[in-house]
């Protein structure tokens, strides 16, 4: 029997004919320092051990590994519209997947990166989405949106909620991202707050990414509220590998699917 790792559910999305789940680093079989739900196919873990991790993800949703599709992520505003399994387990380029087919599960792999999971329900489309500060800035929100839109979603149907991610409180980085994020979005220096030094700012990722979603005109939007940085007992993170010295990190996935009728 397939052992189910646990996951987080969460209101908004919780809704008859959808199926989706917050997963923690809880519930899988690889060891330090990926221990032990680790999802990331990129990452130096042992394949067998992230594979079978993959597939109690899978498992989860009630569907095979194959089932279960998750870009190669490359902080990119690309997002694509799919229809059935990827071929030959191929992982496209991507940082957005769109789907108004039932019991494919969309995947958005993080580690500190926000991840998104999108749902109209009433139209039976999801998606899934991946936003560093440079894909949300970069419009990968916007562009999974306008995907949901073009397989028939209704922006007033469409909720989104942003899963665990790092926080603004762990979140420092230089004073130049405040200038380059200003450089494109009017709308952004209200997600920056002075660091330790002149020189630092804290960013407010999460609460970025939701407004740029209520920007867009999504009305039923949420964040789990979760820290990815500071919950290390629960999260995998690269900013907190990267501190304490490890040489990877393992990467968590948030998944939708819609129910088959």
């Amino acid at each position: 029997m397939t052992s189910i790792p646990p996951r987080m559910l969460h209101p908004l999305l919780d809704l008859p004919g959808i199926q989706h789940g917050f997963f923690t680093r809880l519930g899988g079989v690889s060891q330090a320092p990926y221990d032990s739900l680790n999802i990331g196919l990129g990452s130096s873990d042992d394949q067998a051990s992230v594979r079978e991790n993959r597939r109690r993800v899978a498992a989860s949703f009630d569907r095979d590994e194959n089932h279960l599709l998750t870009c190669y992520q490359v902080h990119s505003a690309i997002a694509l519209t799919i229809n059935m399994p990827f071929l030959h387990d191929a992982r496209p380029e991507a940082d957005g997947l769109v789907t108004g087919k039932a019991g494919l599960v969309l995947g958005a792999l993080s580690a500190d990166c926000a991840p998104l999971l999108f749902a109209d329900p009433i139209n039976r489309v999801v998606a899934s989405a991946h936003a560093g500060w440079k894909g949300a800035l970069g419009g990968i929100i916007e562009a999974t949106l306008n995907a949901m839109l073009t397989q028939g979603a209704d922006l007033r149907h469409i909720r989104c909620v942003v899963g665990p991610c790092i926080q603004q409180a762990s979140y420092e980085v230089s004073a130049d991202y405040e200038a380059t994020f200003a450089e494109t979005d009017p709308d952004s220096p209200a997600f920056f707050i002075p660091g330790a030094s002149p020189d630092k700012r804290f960013f407010d990722l999460p609460g970025y990414c939701l407004m740029r979603l209520k920007r867009f005109g999504v009305t039923m939007t949420a964040s789990t509220d979760h820290d990815t940085c500071a919950q290390g007992e629960l999260f995998f993170s690269n900013r907190r590998a990267f501190k304490t010295g490890e040489s990877d990190y393992g990467r968590l996935i948030s998944a939708i699917m819609l129910r088959p009728e």
